[in-house]
C-alpha cells in the first residue's frame, strides 16, 4: 500500500472484522489459552507488540516521534503476517479464542500506537 497510515488502520479495521465474527459465532476470547499459540508469526507478533514500552521510551529520551510510525508500520506488517499465515476463526474453537486474544491484544496496541500519533482507528474501512 501507498499510505503507510491507511496500512496500520486497515489492520485495526480487519481486527473490529473478525471480532464481529467472533462474537457472531459466540467465540468467548476472554476464555483463550495463549499457550495454544506456538506458530512463529503469532511469536513474531507477540515480540513486536512486547517492544511498545521500548519504543516510547526512546521517542521521550530523544524526541523523535519517527520512531513511533516506524513501529507502527512494524505491527502491522507483524500483524498481517500473522493473518495471512494463520486463520483466526477456524473449525477449532479453542485454537480460534487464543488466537481471538492475541488479536486483541493487536488491537489494543495498534490503536494506543494510532492514537499516540494523533489518528484514529477505525473499526471499519
Amino acid at each position: 500500500l501507498d499510505n503507510p497510515v491507511y496500512y496500520i488502520q486497515y489492520g485495526h479495521a480487519r481486527i473490529s472484522s473478525m471480532r464481529r465474527l467472533a462474537d457472531e459465532r459466540g467465540l468467548n476470547f476472554t476464555e483463550g489459552d495463549v499457550s495454544l499459540l506456538t506458530h512463529s508469526t503469532e511469536m513474531d507478533l507477540i515480540r513486536t507488540m512486547l517492544r511498545l514500552p521500548e519504543i516510547l521510551e526512546i521517542v521521550v529520551r530523544t524526541l523523535a516521534p519517527h520512531h513511533l510510525a516506524h513501529y507502527a508500520m512494524e505491527l502491522a506488517s507483524a500483524f498481517h503476517r500473522f493473518y495471512a499465515d494463520c486463520r483466526v476463526v477456524s473449525e477449532d474453537p479453542e485454537l480460534s479464542k487464543a488466537r481471538l486474544k492475541l488479536v486483541e491484544a493487536t488491537r489494543i496496541v495498534l490503536s494506543k500506537t494510532l492514537g499516540l500519533m494523533g489518528m484514529t482507528s477505525p473499526e471499519r474501512m
